[in-house]
């Protein structure tokens, strides 16, 4: 069986264009759902399955988001005072966690996002959470696609996916999908991928959807990569591209609900769909 998940990396560094002027000064990540910006859901979401080690991938003038999390004196001993107990416990669970920052000086894609968190890697297995998607439901995508992990005998990558309308593949990574996994009927072995092809060149309709669990040889692999993009960025897909074949690729169809708040319609309907229940006024 697989060791646990340990560390997780949350590549934000981007500069959130879809929601200027807002993110002149605030960072997307920032933006509230509830009483808690998006970014405490992701981290959330690690926590929940045992993560205490986590990297913050940010561009510069995104410092409020560790910031966030760093433990104030000050606050905790005038909440204190005030006898806010649930405020108190709330931020109190971010005390056993580190925190680690890394920069991408300059925006040449997520996987070159990822990279700058390398020298930081430890474990064989890393998560990977990208800000984008948010999802509800019984367990968390993280949660779900950690199970599958415990269910693989070796070193494997498992993708979080989701069977998207065919005319959308051109905005998806997907998935070619073989074999379910003897142990889990929602994990499908993945036998090659495509970044954001035409519907008709699609080999299915399982898109990619902003969780990963990788190896640590996937950031070996990410430098050596020929990019597929017109730009030259470095992408995540081309290193997992890379490795089929030499590294088990699992698809994990994720029960629940997907939420993208990468566009500020999407952020809405995820407002109005996830009512935390958290704190107090």
């Amino acid at each position: 069986m697989t060791p646990a998940l340990t560390q997780a990396v949350l590549p934000i560094a981007g500069l959130g264009t879809r929601f200027l002027p807002w993110t002149k000064a605030v960072p997307k990540e920032m933006l509230p759902i509830g009483n808690e910006p998006i970014i405490a859901l992701l981290v959330d979401e690690c926590l929940n399955v045992g993560i205490r080690d986590i990297c913050f991938v940010i561009s510069k003038g995104k410092e409020m988001i560790p910031q966030y999390f760093a433990h104030d004196e000050a606050l905790n001993a005038e909440l204190k005072r005030r006898g806010k107990s649930t405020l108190l416990d709330q931020l109190a669970r971010y005390d056993s966690v580190h925190f680690h920052t890394v920069y991408q000086q300059e925006q040449k894609g997520d996987g070159h996002a990822i990279l700058q968190a390398a020298d930081w890697i430890k474990s064989p297995e890393v998560a990977i959470l990208f800000g984008d998607d948010l999802f509800i439901g019984a367990d968390s995508a993280l949660e779900q696609l950690s199970k599958g992990l415990s269910q693989c005998n070796e070193e494997a990558a498992i993708i979080a996916v989701e069977d998207i309308p065919r005319e959308k593949t051109v905005r998806y990574g997907i998935v070619d999908p073989d074999g379910v996994h003897p142990k889990n009927p929602r994990m499908r072995s993945v036998q090659g991928l495509v970044e954001k092809p035409a519907p008709e060149k699609a080999p299915s309709t399982l898109g990619i959807v902003g969780r990963y669990i990788i190896p640590k040889s996937t950031f070996d692999v990410l430098p050596t990569v020929k990019s597929s993009s017109k730009d030259g960025e470095i992408r995540l897909i081309d290193a997992l591209i890379a490795q089929v074949g030499k590294v088990p690729l699992y698809a994990y169809a994720c029960e629940g609900t997907r939420l993208d708040t990468g566009t500020p319609e999407g952020y809405t309907h995820a407002v109005c769909a996830i009512t935390p229940d958290r704190g107090e006024g």
